[in-house]
C-alpha cells in the first residue's frame, strides 16, 4: 500500500502554478538578500554594539530564532487568512524589523538590535515558505519544477543582498550599515508589492481543516520521517559548515576577501542548480536526486578534510551548497506528497518548525564546536547525521519498492 496521501489539489492548474513560480521567483530574490545583509553585518554590529564580545554573534542566533518561532504563527495565518495574506504579513514584519535595525545602529542598543534581526527571522520564515505556497495549485508532476523555480531567485538575492551591503554600508555616516538596513527594509516592502501578484487558493473552509487527519498521525508517515530527516540534516550540515568555514579560513592565513569569495561561491551553489534540480527530479526520481545531494554533502566534508588551501575551501564550500540543494528541494517536494489539500499548512508549517527549530539548537553550538575541535573535526562531525539520513532513505527505499517516486 503507497505511503503517499492523496495530494493533488482540488483543481490542479499548471499554468496558474507557473504564473505563481514567477511572481514568488521575483518575491524571492528581493526577499532572499535579507539573510545576506544579516549574514553580513550581524556579526560586525555585534562586536561593536555588544556589551560582551562573546555575545558578538548572538544577532545572527536571534535571527534563527526568529525564523523557528515564526513557522507555525505563519501556518496558523495562512489557514485562517491564506497564503497570500500571511507571506504579506511576513514582508510588513520584515521592513519593521529593518527599521528596527537601523534605529538601534543610530542609538547604538544592542538589546533593540536583537528585537530587530528577530523580525528579521520571522520575514525569513515567511519567504523560505515561498517554495510551498508554489506547489498550491500545482500537479503532483509540476511540484519538483516549481520549487525549484522559486529557489532559482536565490541566486540573484545572493547578488542583491551583497551589492546592497557594499553600496549602501558608508552612506550614513558615521553610522556603518545603518543605511544598509534602511535599503533591507525598501527591498522587503518591493517583495510584498510583488506579492500582490501571487493569486492563491482561499483559506480551505474549516470544517474541511478539521476533517483533516491529526498531525500526530501524518508525522508517523514513514515518508514524512524521511523527508524531515533529510530537511533536517541538509539544513544543519549546511549551516554548521558555512557558519564555520569563513573563521577557518581567516584562521589559516586567508584574507577577509577570500573567505567573502567562497561564501559567495557556497551561495551560488545553494541556489543556481535550482534552474535544473526540477527537471532532475522529475527525469530520474526524488530519490535518486536526494541521494546525489548527500553524496555532496559528504564529499565537501572529504574536501575539507584534505586540505586548507583557497582552493580547497572553495570548492568544499559549494560541493556543500550544491549537496544542500538537491537534498533539501528534494526534500520539499517529499514533505508535498505527504499531505491532502486541507492539511498543507499545518504540515509544512509542523515541517519547517523541526528543520529551523533544530537549525537554531546547531546554531548555538557550532561556534563552540568550531573552537574547541577545529575546523578538520567539524567536518568529521557532519558525517554522522548525514551517513545516518543515507540509512535512513535506502530503508525507505526497500519499504516503497516496485511504488512510483
Amino acid at each position: 500500500m503507497s505511503v503517499i496521501a492523496d495530494t493533488s489539489p482540488v483543481v490542479a492548474d499548471d499554468r496558474l502554478a507557473r504564473r505563481n513560480a514567477i511572481v514568488l521567483s521575483a518575491a524571492q530574490a528581493l526577499a532572499g538578500g535579507n539573510n545576506t545583509v544579516i549574514a553580513a553585518t550581524a556579526g560586525i554590529i555585534g562586536t561593536m554594539l555588544a556589551p560582551d564580545k562573546g555575545l558578538a554573534t548572538l544577532p545572527v542566533s536571534v535571527m534563527v530564532i526568529g525564523i523557528w518561532f515564526g513557522t507555525l504563527p505563519l501556518g496558523y495565518i495562512t489557514r485562517n487568512h491564506g497564503r497570500r495574506f500571511a507571506l504579506q504579513t511576513g514582508s510588513v514584519v520584515g521592513t519593521l524589523g529593518g527599521l528596527v535595525s537601523c534605529a538601534a545602529v543610530l542609538i547604538g542598543s544592542f538589546e533593540l538590535f536583537l528585537v530587530g534581526t528577530f523580525g528579521c527571522g520571522f520575514y525569513s520564515a515567511a519567504h523560505n515558505s515561498y517554495r510551498f505556497a508554489v506547489c498550491d495549485t500545482a500537479s503532483d508532476a509540476y511540484k519538483p519544477k516549481g520549487i525549484s523555480m522559486v529557489l532559482a531567485g536565490g541566486t540573484l538575492a545572493g547578488f542583491i543582498g551583497s551589492g546592497t551591503v557594499i553600496v549602501t554600508k558608508d552612506l550614513w555616516v558615521p553610522h556603518l550599515f545603518a543605511a544598509t538596513f534602511v535599503a533591507q527594509a525598501v527591498l522587503a516592502a518591493l517583495a510584498g508589492l510583488v506579492l500582490t501578484r501571487l493569486k492563491s487558493p482561499p483559506p480551505v473552509p474549516h470544517a474541511e481543516r478539521e476533517a483533516g487527519r491529526p498531525l500526530s498521525e501524518i508525522a508517523q508517515n514513514p515518508l514524512f520521517i524521511v523527508a524531515v530527516a533529510c530537511g533536517v540534516v541538509s539544513y544543519v550540515v549546511m549551516n554548521l559548515l558555512m557558519t564555520s568555514a569563513p573563521i577557518a579560513m581567516v584562521e589559516c592565513g586567508h584574507s577577509v576577501t577570500v573567505s567573502t569569495l567562497g561564501i559567495q561561491w557556497h551561495v551560488l551553489g545553494m541556489y543556481a542548480p535550482s534552474f535544473i534540480t526540477g527537471h532532475l527530479i522529475a527525469r530520474f526520481g526524488v530519490f535518486k536526486v536526494i541521494s546525489v545531494g548527500l553524496g555532496l554533502l559528504l564529499l565537501s566534508g572529504a574536501v575539507g578534510i584534505a586540505g586548507l588551501s583557497a582552493a580547497h575551501f572553495w570548492i568544499s564550500l559549494t560541493l556543500l551548497g550544491v549537496g544542500w540543494n538537491f537534498a533539501f528541494i528534494g526534500a520539499t517536494t517529499l514533505v508535498t506528497l505527504c499531505h491532502r489539500p486541507e492539511e498543507h499548512s499545518k504540515v509544512q508549517s509542523f515541517n519547517d518548525f523541526l528543520i529551523f527549530g533544530t537549525m537554531a539548537l546547531g546554531s548555538f553550538a557550532s561556534g563552540k564546536l568550531m573552537a574547541t575541535v577545529g575546523w578538520e573535526w567539524v567536518n568529521i562531525a557532519a558525517f554522522v547525521p548525514v551517513l545516518v539520513v543515507v540509512l535512513l532513505l535506502g530503508w525507505l527505499k526497500l519499504q516503497r519498492r516496485g511504488l512510483p517516486v
